[in-house]
């Protein structure tokens, strides 16, 4: 414990009688104690990086702003709300409850009350509610005394290193029911309100005189939110005296006098949040639809009530625009439809059609974007200048809630004041000094935002909300001090020229070959063509030569969805176009061609195009006009909570040149503080041949040379052997057509002619590596033609089904009460007892080599017994047990993990896709047989897997002691395979290593 803890305390226990005076205030306190006392914990509580002070902000007569921020890079990580020894804080409520919904509202999850006679850490998750106890959600309470005993442990969690590694959250216990977040209760508030808003003003549409259509009730609807909650913001931020919504909300005609605050609103801000003049064509359209409609007072107050206390635990002040993106997001998701029948009309709210298909919503973590736009505004601005600066422009091509785009103004909003700060005697006029430190003026900040910050949007109502992200993020520590209340002229900048609402993929020729006429409305929404090089467009900075950074999460939408016309566009328009490809890849492809030479590039994505055989074009694209600078995968890890989609971070340059070695890091867990930190713990460099031409290998130098090596020594599978690769059978409806023993011993002992359709079958699951765990499940295989074949071609169904009850009546009586869904199946062949044609058949019975499709090891088994299989499972009609050998062996399964798709890791247990195109194209040994050598390799191959073949036979029905010797002399034999496909491919013992890892 440093000296001048025990300094602190000796002086506070010296002094208590004076300290605990009513006249001794929260400044002396925070100026003699608890600066100091932080300092001692390696705060430089001075510095502006680390720590802002807050306690100045002022609003509506009270403060709104806790006293300490404590930062962890750009975010705030713990809020430290002070008050004077006098106050008893282990039992009043009123300050606890303060520091709970500061904490709570910004999202911190860490709070901490002291008065130094006292230290309180509350668990901020908690949402407070009105008349809890001061010992509500604290978890950890200590006196002045107890410090210098609990050090270890304050250093160890409140540490500026351990801040940064996330550890605070240590202090916290698990997280349990009590726990809604802030964007969680928001989000469940704004959707009550949009219910309430739909409703009302459907019904009252006729003060309009005529039905409202429904896309003009969406958008009165998200207008009327986002106008309430941008005043109810600005009043806790103090450019609105505060509780002026709540005293119009207690009056009559409340909707007339709220939109008295939105004429008021479009003087003072001037932006398209607030447009009603209809001389000002200026900013676009004016807004007369929600002047002229009517909102009935109780829903107005039920919204306006609910966003003050007592009610309301939200400190505005402290919500941050990033917290609200992520609300908004989710609150995007859904729509509101009007539905008419049975002669009624009703208005419902339902998830949209595209978020429905892609399985939800997928807002990007903060930390997320923070990394991206680190890794590519952040190295622009690299030993730039601010006139530098003010040439960047920065774009998301699919801004949603606009998260990204905030994101990237906050990074330019921090790196000027940097700036600023280092080059005092320069740029005077764009900064202000404050008792908080240095900050921007509200033009300043107006002109980075106006010049920087680019977006564009499919859905009108995200690219209205990002632009309420940004203006909110534009008012943030904007208070008393900045003078901005009493500004005369607008306020905000109208952004309709920087954010605007389009199709990112499609353009005006889009209608030159489509049948606009008969495309459903689905199809007609995703079109909205929008021409970067025209006037609606970005015509300016794409004759400058394009973008200089391009960010964001692309939407995640799948192949399936995308329409015929959408899907024909693309194919003539895009290099990267494959009729599988999800719609990601497309805005992959776009957005390089919307940077400039050498503009960066960073998107989170799906990581399926690396390997899948959709991604074939994007690879071939990247490969020729993209110079990777870090990939960074995270498997199956829940970066989107609820969703598994496999997504990676892509960082890149708009580069042709031969490309350069780059980071690549698997991600192995979420519980990292700062991903910068766990990235720069784990990373490898891949050498630029991982991601060159269609096919792409993330490995290192080393592992390439050996891959390399064991294709120049194999020819690919498809070469090797005549035999094709067959998939097994689709039956349509397995519980009628697969069977069990019972059942199957059942009909032939009635009827041994039926064992001739009846045949033995495995799923995927049973085939293991050199053999088959055979579970007693039996097909009856009728198929296609069948019946014709025994009763004639011109009989219809019913004459056929009798002929089929009098010759196989035991099988007749199992499948008939399968009959209606049989029926109705797609897989049915000329009856609906019969199986689809299928070509191959008769292989079923030949010898086969046959392994699952999804396994995370080598599982490829041999089978002479005319054993089918489910369509999960692969199979090569071939005796070439040379082959299973090779197949079976370390070097094969570690080279495919290089190629195959992957469910997960495949390092750590991850499950690969055996796809046919993918194991055809594997390089076997393939053999001399005028050469001894040769032979005399093949022949011990073939005698080891005659040796496996035959030792995993005698572990049926072996004994535990059996088992235990068999299982050691298999695994003996499967290294002898190892190291003589080792010896096959020439692999030296370093090689090896290599492989094996």
């Amino acid at each position: 414990m440093p000296e001048s803890i025990q300094r602190l305390v000796e002086k506070f226990e010296a002094g208590r009688a004076h300290f605990t005076q009513p006249d001794y205030n929260e400044a002396q306190l925070r100026q003699e104690f608890v600066n100091p006392f932080f300092a001692a914990l390696g705060w430089d509580v001075g510095d502006s990086h680390q720590v802002l002070h807050e306690a100045g902000l002022k609003s509506g007569g009270s403060t709104k702003h806790p006293d300490y921020s404590f930062l962890a890079g750009r975010r705030r990580a713990f809020y430290v709300e002070t008050k004077k020894p006098a106050i008893d804080i282990s039992q009043q409520i009123e300050p606890a409850g303060q520091l709970r919904s500061y904490g709570w509202s910004g999202n911190t999850a860490v709070g901490i009350l002291t008065n130094f006679a006292e230290f309180a850490v509350y668990d901020c998750r908690i949402p407070p509610e009105q008349g809890d106890p001061a010992a509500a959600a604290r978890v950890w309470h200590l006196t002045s005394a107890q410090y210098p005993a609990a050090w270890t442990r304050l250093q160890e969690t409140l540490s500026p290193l351990a801040v940064r590694q996330g550890k605070h959250k240590d202090l916290l216990a698990e997280l349990g029911k009590g726990v809604l977040p802030v964007d969680a209760a928001f989000l469940r508030d704004m959707e009550n309100w949009r219910g309430m808003l739909a409703e009302q003003l459907y019904k009252q549409a006729r003060f309009i005189d005529r039905e409202l259509n429904q896309r003009e009730l969406n958008q009165l609807v998200q207008r009327t939110i986002d106008r309430i909650v941008f005043l109810r913001i600005a009043e806790d931020r103090n450019l609105e005296p505060y509780g002026t919504l709540e005293r119009v909300a207690r009056e009559k005609q409340v909707y007339e006098k709220i939109k008295n605050l939105y004429r008021s609103a479009d003087r003072k801000y001037n932006s398209g949040l607030f447009h009603f003049d209809p001389s000002d064509n200026s900013r676009g359209a004016p807004d007369k639809l929600s002047m002229d409609i009517y909102i009935p007072d109780n829903v107005l107050q039920q919204i306006v009530f609910a966003l003050y206390p007592p009610q309301s635990r939200y400190e505005f002040s402290v919500i941050a625009a990033d917290i609200l993106g992520q609300v908004y997001e989710r609150f995007l998701g859904k729509v509101i439809e009007v539905r008419s029948a049975d002669q009624e009309t009703r208005v419902v709210v339902e998830e949209k059609p595209e978020v429905r298909k892609a399985g939800g919503v997928y807002y990007t973590p903060e930390t997320i974007v923070d990394y991206i736009v680190e890794n590519t505004l952040g190295k622009l601005l690299d030993r730039a200048t601010p006139d530098q600066a003010e040439q960047l422009r920065v774009l998301d091509p699919a801004c949603g809630s606009g998260s990204f785009l905030t994101g990237a103004y906050s990074y330019l909003l921090d790196w000027h004041i940097d700036y600023y700060r280092r080059h005092p005697t320069q740029f005077r006029n764009r900064r202000r000094e404050t008792s908080e430190g240095i900050l921007l003026t509200t033009s300043e900040k107006r002109r980075i935002l106006l010049n920087n910050i680019y977006g564009v949007d499919l859905d009108q109502s995200a690219v209205e909300v990002t632009k309420l992200s940004l203006l909110l993020k534009m008012l943030e520590n904007e208070n008393d001090s900045t003078g901005l209340r009493d500004m005369e002229g607008p306020i905000l900048p109208d952004l309709g020229g920087n954010i605007k609402w389009g199709n990112s993929l499609v353009g005006s020729d889009f209608y030159d070959g489509a049948d606009v006429g008969g495309l459903a409305d689905e199809e007609l929404q995703r079109v909205k063509a929008f021409d970067w090089d025209g006037a609606g467009g970005f015509a300016d900075i794409m004759a400058a030569g394009g973008f200089d950074a391009v960010i964001g999460n692309p939407p995640y939408v799948r192949q399936e969805t995308l329409g015929a016309a959408f899907k024909a566009y693309t194919k003539h328009k895009f290099e990267s176009y494959v009729g599988t490809a999800d719609l990601y890849i497309y805005f992959i492809e776009q957005s390089h061609r919307l940077l400039k030479a050498n503009g960066r590039y960073g998107v989170i994505c799906s990581n399926k195009f690396l390997r899948s055989n959709y991604g074939k074009g994007i690879r071939q694209f990247l490969s020729l006009n993209s110079t990777f600078e870090q990939l960074i995968d995270f498997g199956e890890l829940r970066v989107f909570s609820n969703a598994a989609t496999f997504p990676m971070i892509l960082i890149a340059e708009n580069d042709r040149s031969d490309g350069r070695d780059f980071i690549y890091a698997s991600i192995k867990h979420l519980g990292f503080g700062s991903l910068k930190s766990e990235v720069d713990e784990i990373y490898q460099v891949l050498d630029r041949r991982s991601v060159t031409g269609d096919r792409w290998t993330l490995a290192s130098k080393s592992m390439i040379s050996v891959l390399d090596k064991i294709n120049s020594r194999g020819i690919e599978l498809k070469a090797y052997t005549s035999a094709k690769v067959y998939r097994g059978l689709i039956t349509g409806l397995n519980t009628a057509f697969v069977i069990d023993k019972a059942t199957r011993d059942a009909v032939v002992s009635r009827e041994p002619r039926s064992l001739d359709l009846i045949h033995p079958y495995a799923l995927g699951d049973d085939i293991r590596k050199y053999s088959v765990n055979f579970n007693e499940r039996y097909l009856i295989l009728i198929p296609k033609g069948w019946t014709k074949s025994h009763v004639g071609s011109m009989i219809d169904e019913q004459e056929a089904w009798n002929w089929f009850s009098d010759n196989y009546s035991a099988l007749a009586e199992h499948l008939a009460p399968f009959q209606g869904k049989a029926r109705k199946r797609l897989d049915k062949g000329d009856y609906w007892w019969e199986l689809r044609a299928c070509d191959y058949y008769s292989e079923f019975n030949e010898p086969k080599i046959i392994y699952p499709d999804i396994a995370k090891e080598s599982r490829i088994a041999f089978d002479t017994t005319g054993l089918y299989a489910t369509n999960t499972v692969w199979f090569i009609p071939t005796d070439d047990k040379y082959l299973l050998g090779i197949l079976n062996s370390s070097l094969i399964f570690n080279y495919f993990k290089h190629f195959a798709s992957v469910l997960g890791d495949a390092n750590r247990g991850g499950r690969l896709r055996w796809f046919r195109q993918d194991v055809l194209k594997l390089p076997i040994r393939a053999i001399d047989f005028d050469n001894p050598t040769d032979v005399d390799l093949h022949d011990r191959m073939v005698a080891l897997v005659d040796d496996l073949l035959d030792l995993h036979r005698q572990l049926v029905g072996a004994s535990d002691v059996q088992r235990g010797v068999i299982e050691a002399l298999i695994a003996r034999r499967e290294r002898a395979v190892d190291e003589l496909v080792y010896e096959l491919y020439g692999l030296s013992e370093g090689e090896v290593g290599v492989v094996e890892g």
